[in-house]
């Protein structure tokens, strides 16, 4: 994914790409996320992966669950959990309608990007989707190839 401006604050650290394929995503919300000191400083390097990791509402709170964030070398006396527990912070309003989507309807709440905002500051942006079954990924798949061959056959073609 390239990056969206000039900007030297903004960075993309993880990329879940594999929910896109795996997943049906309908809404996102960005969230800021409860780090420690040394978390923030291996995120800088680059060292996380969202793969794995899940978002649930527990307790009227967004938690995301399995998220890996390397371990800071500099800090290996006072370091991180990798795999913690961290706290996402998004208003109660969003909280609200993401519990209400996963209880009432069935949706899960994955992570799609983990970022440095332009102003330097960690987001994770997170998708409120349903799971696709593998006919469902088939004809995506299909479709996406189609719109391909598409646009090239009117590239050759103006």
């Amino acid at each position: 994914m390239a990056q969206k401006n000039d900007n030297p604050n903004y960075k993309i650290v993880a990329e879940n790409r594999r929910a896109r394929r795996d997943y049906e995503v309908g809404d996102d919300v960005e969230c800021g996320v409860a780090l420690m000191g040394s978390e923030v400083k291996s995120l800088r390097e680059g060292g996380a992966n969202i793969a794995d990791s899940y978002a649930e509402v527990k307790g009227g709170e967004l938690w995301l669950v399995n998220g890996y964030i390397a371990p800071y070398k500099p800090a290996v006396t006072w370091g991180h959990e990798e795999r913690r527990r961290r706290k996402l912070l998004a208003s109660k309003r969003e909280i609200a309608r993401m519990w209400n989507a996963t209880q009432r309807e069935g949706m899960t709440l994955v992570p799609l990007v983990l970022y440095f905002n332009h102003k330097g500051i960690a987001k994770l942006k997170i998708g409120i989707a349903k799971g696709r079954r593998a006919p469902d990924k088939r004809e995506a798949v299909a479709k996406r190839d189609w719109e391909r061959q598409k646009s090239r056959l009117l590239k050759e073609r103006g």
